[in-house]
């Protein structure tokens, strides 16, 4: 069999900054099709697509290993879907990609929140669906061009049929992970996600924004709440970095000095990444603050326990929503007062 004939065949449904990134890293061993918006497929045909992996230089994929769509039909014939469209477009998404679907094509969710996999399953009956996990941030400093901006490594749920995926990002650099504790995994991945929502209502990229303690401690008492919730409803939470997320709210109230020792041996932040919902933001698209903050608060209403800066982020982020592609920005100190009305010693 020729090499080329033998390269997995791998759709990216949901070409935004993830999907884009993943698509460019993975064209070196597979045989990938972008489908997106038309805005984004636009730019790459007449631009092409440029990947920069965390601290290397930019990479131009060849156009030869790259198809472009902008129709789930283009999944026809894929023996892998990463389905990375936003969480409220899950649904749809499912309900588009059935008819073109081998029985056998595995279909992995890399998206936020917890139960888009579910999702999948429910309008995909008997797709082979897996839970995927994207630790890393990707910035996209000009059209066409998509850099990671954190560290990582993917985690996808542990199956045979994930093995064959897995090859192929190892051959093609990417550090990734086959796990069997995915719904732990993702409720780790919530807690981190914390930060999303705050970094978009700072305005300001995720380094700048990191290095100012007032936004850390809204990021810290959100954790606070998740864990508070997910110990109530006894669910666990894994790790997903090297700091266990315990440690990691605490760390993030130390001084601006000291956090910046402690984080510069765990975090690496490209200086232009911002969140996905900064993105949001910025585009005038609606956000996914159901299922980060949003998803705290439901099931805290579910097991009595009270949480009311998630609450209030929720509330800031619906309201930043309405205001178009430029809300206004809220500093540290006033977004800790506002979420914590003044109580309490985080200021």
């Amino acid at each position: 069999m020729s090499e080329k004939t033998s390269r997995l065949r791998v759709a990216v449904l949901g070409a935004g900054a993830i999907g884009c990134y993943l698509g460019g890293r993975l064209a070196d061993t597979c045989e990938v099709t972008l489908i997106g918006r038309p805005r984004v497929i636009t730019t790459l045909r007449e631009q092409g697509l440029r990947v920069t992996p965390l601290g290397e230089q930019a990479r131009q994929v060849a156009e030869d290993h790259l198809r472009l769509s902008t129709t789930p039909s283009a999944t026809q014939g894929a023996d892998v879907v990463l389905v990375c469209v936003k969480s409220t477009d899950t649904a749809t998404a499912a309900t588009e990609l059935a008819p073109h679907l081998s029985p056998d094509t595995v279909v992995i969710s890399f998206q936020n929140g917890l139960h888009n996999p579910d999702i999948l399953r429910e309008h995909l009956a008997g797709q082979p669906v897996l839970t995927g996990m994207v630790p890393f941030n990707v910035a996209v400093p000009e059209p066409g061009h998509y850099v990671q901006g954190t560290s990582g490594r993917l985690m996808v749920g542990y199956s045979p049929k994930a093995e064959a995926f897995e090859d192929a990002a190892l051959r093609a650099g990417l550090e990734i992970e086959l796990r069997e504790d995915m719904d732990e995994i993702q409720r780790g991945k919530l807690l981190v996600n914390m930060n999303n929502a705050v970094n978009a209502l700072s305005g300001l990229p995720l380094r700048e924004q990191l290095g100012q303690r007032a936004y850390r401690q809204v990021v810290a008492l959100c954790m606070d709440e998740g864990a508070a919730v997910f110990a109530a409803a006894r669910l666990k939470a894994a790790r997903i970095s090297a700091v266990p997320a315990s440690l990691m709210a605490r760390s993030l109230r130390l001084p601006d000095r000291a956090f910046s020792l402690v984080a510069g041996r765990t975090l690496r932040v490209d200086p232009r990444a911002t969140s996905s919902m900064a993105d949001d933001f910025a585009l005038g698209r609606p956000t996914e603050i159901d299922q980060l903050q949003g998803e705290i608060v439901r099931l805290g209403e579910q097991h009595g326990v009270p949480t009311p800066v998630c609450r209030k982020i929720v509330e800031l982020v619906r309201e930043s929503e309405a205001a178009g592609p430029k809300p206004p920005h809220w500093s540290g100190p006033a977004l800790l007062a506002a979420v914590t009305e003044g109580d309490g010693d985080e200021g």
